[in-house]
Parts: structure tokens; sequence; C-alpha cells
């Protein structure tokens, strides 16, 4: 990774930064020299962010991503210029069971973020992570940044509204902010263990069947979290020279989509495994095929991923094979 001067001792805020891509995401700022501040509210400490040396790097600030005076006085306070905002209850499984936790999560948590940004001059750029689950189920794909919004279940709906709310306030306001629409992230780090990628690798690591709760054939684009955490920096820096990416959406992806079944298939064949998954066939409440067009991202912002999906599931087993040894 290349790293320009852009980020040295930038004021910068993360909201999500015990998630998965979070976790890299302030691993590299904190690489590329950026003063950091990161929101926090419950307290994991196997996440990324708190499991090691990282978090004496960074300033921790707890409580809610809805709690808007907390917001302002932290952007305030900590002087922030860019703020990169993460927070999401990101579980289809758990949206479909608690639907109004995820509501109030991700959609009054980005207004609340957004408005507190907007009582806060000295914010500059504003990156939103919204999700290819904005778009809901289409019948032409892929999904470019001109294909509606329309989610249906609830994860999905938390996610057009965030997106949509984003889009208000680049408009009406002239808030800067520019909106990321990526597939399912994967890689190391990742805890929820009712993922596919990590459930998977950890059942292989045990010398379980891997288990399949749909029934194997949803299509999905797989993107590696390290070519996440990498556009949503460039993205920031890229709003820095040209305003005109404030209200823009941005879709990220590798373009390779792959089944449940392929993929599975992949890391039973990279992990030299012989078993069969267990296919359950009880999702519902999901779309079946969704995957992206980054075109905008490679014209506008010269982006490319570096990881082919291969490689990135290489580097996640590995990670797992780490994390998982006895002993560790």
């Amino acid at each position: 990774m290349v790293v320009s001067g852009f980020w040295m001792q930038r004021p910068t805020f993360v909201t999500g930064g015990t998630g998965l891509v979070g976790g890299w995401l302030v691993s590299r700022l904190v690489e590329a020299g950026a003063d950091v501040t990161c929101l926090v509210r419950d307290w994991a400490p196997r996440a990324m962010l708190l499991s090691g040396d990282l978090q004496r790097s960074v300033t921790i600030v707890r409580g809610d991503v809805r709690d808007q005076a907390l917001l302002e006085r932290t952007l305030g306070e900590y002087e922030i210029d860019t703020v990169l905002h993460l927070a999401a209850q990101t579980i289809v499984g758990i949206a479909n069971r608690n639907p109004v936790s995820t509501l109030e999560t991700n959609i009054a948590g980005t207004w609340a973020l957004l408005e507190a940004c907007r009582r806060s001059p000295r914010v500059r750029q504003i990156v939103l992570a919204s999700s290819d689950k904005a778009y809901g189920d289409q019948e032409q794909l892929p999904y470019d940044e001109s294909t509606p919004l329309q989610g249906r279940h609830p994860y999905d709906v938390s996610k057009s509204c965030g997106d949509l709310i984003g889009q208000m306030y680049a408009v009406t306001y002239g808030l800067p902010v520019a909106i990321t629409r990526c597939g399912n992230f994967f890689g190391g780090g990742d805890l929820n263990w009712n993922r596919l990628v990590p459930g998977t690798i950890r059942s292989l690591l045990q010398g379980d069947r891997p288990v399949i709760r749909s029934d194997g054939q949803y299509v999905r684009d797989y993107f590696y979290v390290e070519d996440g955490a990498e556009a949503y920096m460039l993205l920031a820096e890229k709003m820095a020279a040209d305003a005109g990416l404030g209200g823009m959406a941005f879709n990220f992806s590798n373009e390779t989509q792959v089944s449940v079944l392929e993929l599975v298939g992949k890391i039973l064949a990279l992990m030299d495994s012989q078993l069969e998954p267990d296919v359950r066939n009880e999702a519902t409440g999901e779309i079946r095929r969704q995957y992206l067009s980054a075109a905008q991202a490679r014209a506008r912002l010269g982006w490319a991923p570096r990881f082919a999906l291969d490689d990135g599931l290489r580097r996640t087993i590995s990670w797992y094979r780490q994390m998982l040894a006895p002993g560790s």
C-alpha cells in the first residue's frame, strides 16, 4: 500500500472501529500517521481495535452513535477534520429478528452523526459506509450507482435510508459527504462466526462440516477487507482535492460474482479439505442475486482492488489459522 502524506497528523474520527472493516481501517490510518479518535459503544476485547497494541495508538470515546450531543462534543474537542462513518448493525439475521435496534442504529445513528457534522465547521470530509444491500432486489445486474435504492428487508431498508439521508445532507446543506457501497466484506478479524467465511474456516479448522444456512445458490460480491479499508481512505483523499465528489456514491467491488456453494468450495480447496458442506436451506428475507459494477470508482477515483478473491481468501485463512491455533 502506497501512503500519501495526506493523513499525517490529520484529526480523523472513525465510528464502527471495533467492526471488521473498522479494525483494518484504523490500523491503516495509524500506519499513515493520522491522529485517530474512535467511537466505541460495546467493549469487545477480541476486536482488532481493542485486542492488541492498536488501541494505545488512538483516542477512544465511549458512547452510542445515536448520541448527537456526544458526537458534537467529540468533533469539537478533538478538532476533527475527516469523518469515516462505519458504525452499523451489519448482521442480516439479527436485523430480521430485531428490526427496531437495527433501524435505530443504522438510520438514527446516521442522521445524528451527520447533524453533528453539520454543526461542526471544522469537518472537511465525511465518508459514509452504505452497502450493496441498499439497492435491494433488482432485475438488472450488476448494480451501478444510478440503480434505485429500494431495500425491502430490515437490513436492506436501513442501508437504503441511511444512504438517502447522506445524500440529503449533501444536497440540502452542502455537507461534504460521499458514500461507499461495497459487497460482502470478508477477512481476518471477523468474529461473527455466523458469517459465511469465518464460520466456514473455523469449522474446517475444527474438523467439522461447514454449515450453509441457505440453499447455497445465493450469488454475492465478496470483497476483501483490506481493499475496503483502502477504498475508504482513497475516497476521503480524493474528496479533499475534488469538491465535486460531495453527494456522490461509489460502488467498490472486485467484480467477481460467486454463489455461496462456490465460495465454500474455494475455501475447502484452499484448505485441502474433503468435508462436505451441511446445506440447511433455512435462510429467509435475503436477496438471491447481488453484485456490483465498480466502473465509476475506477474511472473517477483511479481505484482498483489489490487482491483477487482467491488471494484475499488465502490471507484470511492464514489469519484464522494463527488466531485459532492452540495456545494462541
